[in-house]
């Protein structure tokens, strides 16, 4: 695919088509990737964004906890001494 390189101010930039910044979820930000011969435009996500938030909510609904018991009913603690 063929991208024209356009004047911005007094740099220069490419525009990228609304099909592709959709099937690659491209958001606000882009990680741009120098490699031998290549540049790499990479979608960047923030993966853990907004968990704060969701942790509070599950601690306010008494979503947060544990679903295991820290101790199995058949653990020796005399082998650890």
């Amino acid at each position: 695919m063929d991208i024209s390189v356009i004047p911005i101010g007094n740099s220069k930039g490419i525009r990228l088509s609304k099909t592709v910044i959709e099937k690659y979820n491209i958001q606000d930000t882009v990680e741009l990737i120098l490699e031998k011969g290549f540049m790499i435009l990479k979608p960047k996500t923030a993966p853990r964004k907004d968990w704060e938030k969701s942790f509070k909510k599950m601690h306010e609904n008494g979503d947060d906890k544990s679903l295991m018991s820290d101790v199995f009913d058949d653990e020796n603690f005399e082998e650890w001494s």
